[in-house]
């Protein structure tokens, strides 16, 4: 009878989940790109993005992630420029950025080459000096024993005000102004700041609201099963800390398989997976500190597994200093070596069918076992379609030994030259090396 249950259970919540979410088609096949606005360019302007657009879908990305594009709160501040996760005024711009119409001429030029915005959204807190602070909402705000607002407990955010949920006239508010950037700049979703410290049924009511304007899409910076039921993707936050312990050496092929042997998402909802974003970078160290040498073969396991792949701006020039969080750091653009190897990534991940995300996911049917802990070969099958992934987990040359799993005609994804794989064929990886093939 608990089986019966537990199956029941499942079931309910991939079907909650999916009525709730009512995904856009679009996202299926989707990329996604982060963009630091600040950092992007010397400028630092919603214009300056806009200019790199036709660049960017022509290297294969779909979604544009703006970091927070409201104004910065003054008090408290960090650095020369403070945090973009102090938001002093949710219905407005930050004048370093651009105006109102610079926005909306990104989100048109963006539509304009079939692709989408969604903004950071800074739910759990404001700045100390937001608005509603100067409007005497105090209770709003979580108050100390004093009854003034404190920053969100057992961090070092002493820039920020902890927001109160227990306050139904906030969550009004909040949903009325993420739904203002929806009806006045048509943007196409939201990346959902620190979403676990937030109320869920605040984010299913959010989700609701936001769904009578237009399908939306809407990442949690969060993970766990029970985000999916407002959320299409959340963070493969596991899955990245477990590819820097590879690349590391302090895990091995068989920490793989038993994560996806262990993590099952309900039905329609799916990962976001990364070798670098805003915070890994600037707090944990470029891709090049945590990964070395490994990096690449990591980024095709990102680009691959199931999920949505995402890539940080200025992971294409290869990106090797971790960028300022509270003052001006522009990226360097004039490497770009890294362009052709994320292209081909990314339009496979779009053009395939074996590699969509959402509904009709197919999960890795890993080729190698546990046992074999320096090479992880996988597949990703729809119908006849396939994708088949090999990698090198080790600092040292490794041999693969073509089976029957493996046999077939395919295109070599990085030479783009057609290889037929043939019974007990040997194929010599490098150090951290890999292929991809694809038919």
């Amino acid at each position: 009878m608990k089986n019966v249950i537990a199956i029941f259970t499942i079931t309910l919540l991939s079907f909650n989940s999916l009525s709730q979410l009512k995904t856009p088609d679009w996202v299926k096949n989707a990329t996604i790109y982060e963009v630091n606005v600040r950092q992007f360019s010397p400028q630092g302007t919603f214009a300056e993005v806009e200019k790199q657009l036709p660049r960017l879908e022509k290297m294969g990305i779909d979604i544009i992630w703006l970091m927070p594009i409201h104004p910065i709160g003054q008090l408290n501040r960090k650095g020369s420029l403070g945090s973009y996760y102090a938001v002093q005024d949710y219905r407005d711009i930050n004048p370093e950025f651009g105006s109102h119409e610079d926005l909306m001429n990104l989100v048109q030029t963006a539509h304009k080459l079939q692709m989408k915005v969604i903004i950071d959204w800074v739910a759990n807190h404001t700045s100390p000096d937001n608005i509603w602070v100067q409007e005497g909402k105090l209770d709003w705000y979580t108050l100390d024993s004093l009854g003034k607002i404190q920053p969100t407990i057992g961090t070092d955010w002493w820039d920020v005000a902890d927001l109160n949920y227990d306050n139904q006239e906030l969550r009004k508010e909040m949903i009325s102004c993420m739904e203002y950037w929806v009806r006045e700049f048509d943007i196409d979703g939201f990346r959902c700041d620190v979403a676990g410290w937030v109320p869920m049924d605040f984010w299913n009511d959010a989700r609701a609201a936001l769904n009578q304007i237009k399908p939306i899409f809407m990442l949690a910076e969060a993970e766990g099963k029970e985000f999916h039921s407002a959320f299409e993707m959340t963070y493969g936050w596991e899955f990245h800390h477990i590819m820097n312990e590879v690349a590391q050496g302090k895990k091995n092929a068989a920490d793989i398989l038993d994560y996806f042997e262990r993590v099952k998402l309900p039905t329609g909802t799916f990962s976001m997976h990364f070798t670098s974003n805003h915070d890994e970078n600037s707090w944990n160290g470029t891709e090049m500190e945590r990964m070395g040498e490994a990096r690449l073969a990591m980024a095709v396991l990102a680009s691959t597994i199931q999920g949505m792949p995402l890539v940080y701006n200025g992971q294409e020039t290869s990106l090797d200093r971790r960028l300022k969080f509270f003052d001006k750091d522009s990226i360097n653009w004039e490497k770009m070596d890294l362009v052709d190897f994320y292209s081909k990534l990314l339009h496979l991940h779009q053009t395939h069918p074996a590699l969509i995300a959402g509904l009709g996911q197919q999960e890795p049917i890993f080729l190698t076992t546990k046992e074999q802990k320096d090479i992880l070969v996988y597949s990703r099958q729809s119908g006849d379609d396939r994708v088949l992934v090999m990698l090198n987990l080790s600092n040292k040359a490794k041999k693969i030994t073509i089976n029957a799993k493996m046999l077939g005609a395919y295109y070599n994804l990085f030479t783009q030259s057609k290889e037929i794989l043939e019974d007990k064929q040997v194929i010599t990886l490098d150090p951290w090396g890999y292929r991809v093939y694809y038919r």
